[in-house]
């Protein structure tokens, strides 16, 4: 299901300064189109705010409307010229068309399509059972195929960018995860193929993968909460270097930078050894 909007009012939200910034954000983006998913919370919602402070045009999905009628109001207050909303459950198959079709009729096409969504198994499910793998491919891997799929016209008239907020699980596999890391894995092939299908064809899009950390995404921390040490992380810093990514067209971004030392030490490490894991889980050995 579906529902459309133009949003409410929230409370004020202040843009980052640019003139402090060592990096300021390029000014190609005042006046871009953007269709953000995943928009309600955490770098999703963040990444609304810094998208509007630039002047974009966007169109914000997520499923919780009214947490997303609080982001459009405030992506208002801080200087988009035009913000609208759709309400929408990745889950369901026919949904991504609905978004696409909803985006290319308010904004007249697409500079940016921005995939940040993310499910995790939903309540009453075995976490490693084939019903959570199957509702997790679908909203982790197979609806961003779908937008995709959907989006790429538009993104080739105008020479656009996809942007993919992935995961670290998207690179190193990781105990306690295996079917959101599987819908993870999916995507990165995916898209590192689809790249080199575009330049093969001379298509002029730009695949931006971004690899997070799982605290980096609330609902992903919620879903193991009491399995992990791990801390949350703030969102701001990485919504910002994902928007940075995005509009220089680069082809991997990785916050905190060390997780790029991670995924270059895991052919080094392929199997960690079961001690070294048990630092990080609140597990012990049978």
């Amino acid at each position: 299901m579906s529902r459309v909007g133009e949003g409410g009012i929230g409370p004020a939200v202040r843009c980052t300064p640019q003139a402090d910034d060592p990096c300021p954000l390029p000014a190609s983006l005042q006046g871009a189109r953007a269709l953000l998913t995943g928009a309600s919370a955490g770098v999703g919602e963040e990444l609304a705010y810094h998208y509007a402070c630039l002047g974009s045009h966007l169109v914000l999905t997520a499923h919780a409307e009214a947490l997303l009628q609080k982001v459009v109001g405030n992506c208002r207050k801080v200087g988009s010229p035009n913000v609208f909303y759709i309400a929408a459950d990745m889950a369901s198959p026919e949904v991504p068309e609905r978004v696409v079709q909803f985006a290319l009729d308010k904004l007249g096409g697409l500079d940016y399509l921005v995939l940040n969504h993310l499910g995790v198994a939903p309540a009453g499910t075995r976490a490693r059972s084939a019903q959570a793998a199957r509702w997790l491919m679908q909203v982790n891997f197979l609806s961003y195929v779908q937008l995709t799929s959907l989006a790429l016209p538009s993104l080739t008239e105008s020479k656009g960018s996809l942007v993919v907020v992935s995961s670290l699980l998207g690179r190193v596999p990781r105990s306690f995860s295996s079917p959101y890391s599987a819908a993870k894995f999916a995507s990165d092939s995916f898209f590192g193929s689809l790249r080199r299908e575009l330049d093969v064809q001379d298509v002029n899009v730009a695949i931006t993968m971004c690899v997070l950390g799982l605290w980096d995404r609330a609902s992903a921390a919620e879903g193991v909460r009491g399995v992990t040490r791990a801390k949350a992380a703030l969102g701001p810093k990485a919504a910002l270097a994902v928007i940075r990514g995005g509009a220089t067209r680069a082809p991997s971004v990785f916050y905190p930078w060390r997780f790029h030392l991670l995924c270059l030490l895991r052919a080094w490490l392929p199997r960690p050894r079961a001690w070294f894991i048990r630092q990080e889980f609140n597990v012990t050995a049978a």
